[in-house]
């Protein structure tokens, strides 16, 4: 039987509360919504746990550190929605939570027979590399 999918998620942030502003700011409108908060396995911090779709990503507290974007660990994300209109309205509420765009919405993977991928790149408060993308195509 072949697995599910990615289920969810964790990211140390250095400011819990601003990543959350910023998700929801971003997401929100494409039905991110708050799922639960619930004590970490260490008992020393708290994970706030938002849905998007099913899958579900937590916020923790980082122990230190700054992420640096291509360093071992996670290179970005992606969230995929229905339509391009949903990744252009995307993008502006980006801007307006104060996220860094890397690249705006446009076409992307020419190289890839693919009828329409269609996403932006920006970075969120604490660095991490997320995409929004519009995929036609059916895998």
């Amino acid at each position: 039987m072949p697995g599910r999918g990615i289920q969810h998620i964790d990211l140390a942030v250095a400011d819990v509360d601003r990543s959350l502003a910023f998700y929801r700011e971003l997401l929100a409108p494409l039905g991110l919504k708050d799922f639960m908060r619930l004590r970490s396995y260490r008992g020393t911090e708290d994970v706030v746990y938002l849905q998007f779709g099913r899958s579900f990503i937590g916020f923790r507290p980082a122990d230190g550190g700054t992420y640096r974007h291509y360093d071992v660990g996670l290179e970005h994300f992606a969230f995929q929605v229905d339509t391009r209109l949903e990744v252009d309205e995307a993008h502006d509420r980006c801007l307006a939570a104060g996220g860094r765009i890397e690249s705006p919405p446009e076409r992307h993977y020419d190289y890839i027979d693919d009828e329409d991928y269609y996403a932006f790149f920006a970075f969120d408060p604490d660095g991490i590399r997320i995409e929004v993308v519009y995929d036609a195509a059916d895998y």
